[in-house]
């Protein structure tokens, strides 16, 4: 790979990635991106971008944090798939303004922006609105709002997990008056 300039492929790709956060709060796609890392390698011509060391990547709410973060682009320029990997790589952005902000980890994250879906492998774990989802992998669609987990199926997790643990809160009803 050879080092080139951040700025213009920065620009390319946050624009795609970021732009495909529909689920996520309107004002953020408006928000300036923030990388942060102690180096970036980046290659135009194969459409890869390496960050490496604490990386940070902010935009409005989002937030998406790894030792080393890949982001990948489509021959068209639009990006394709977004890999953190920490111990763990963390994940968290306010769906709405009406929703509490979604938090996810694990020990690797791949975002895939053009359906707005995160796969989390390995002591993979979403909080969302107080319900805690836990298991080798979940596969979360962002735009949706839904949850999967499971087994990871090639075996190389670090903490094998047999079953799912899942925590879900009751839905709080409406104070009811008495007559």
């Amino acid at each position: 790979m050879r080092f080139v300039k951040t700025f213009p492929l920065l620009l390319s790709l946050s624009s795609a990635l970021f732009s495909a956060g529909a689920a996520a709060l309107p004002t953020d796609r408006e928000q300036p991106i923030r990388v942060q890392a102690d180096s970036a390698e980046l290659d135009d011509k194969q459409g890869v971008a390496v960050y490496r060391g604490g990386v940070v990547i902010t935009q409005g709410t989002l937030k998406i944090t790894g030792d080393t973060v890949t982001i990948t682009q489509t021959p068209q320029g639009d990006v394709d798939v977004f890999t953190a990997v920490g111990k763990p790589a963390y994940y968290e952005q306010q769906p709405s303004l009406d929703k509490q902000v979604v938090k996810a980890y694990g020990i690797t994250i791949q975002y895939y922006a053009s359906n707005e879906r995160i796969v989390l492998i390995d002591q993979a774990k979403v909080i969302q609105e107080g319900n805690t989802f836990e298991g080798e992998k979940i596969v979360y669609d962002t735009k949706r709002q839904i949850v999967n987990a499971g087994r990871a199926k090639d075996g190389s997790v670090s903490s094998p997990r047999p079953r799912i643990d899942m925590v879900i809160l009751p839905k709080n009803k409406p104070a009811q008056t008495t007559p």
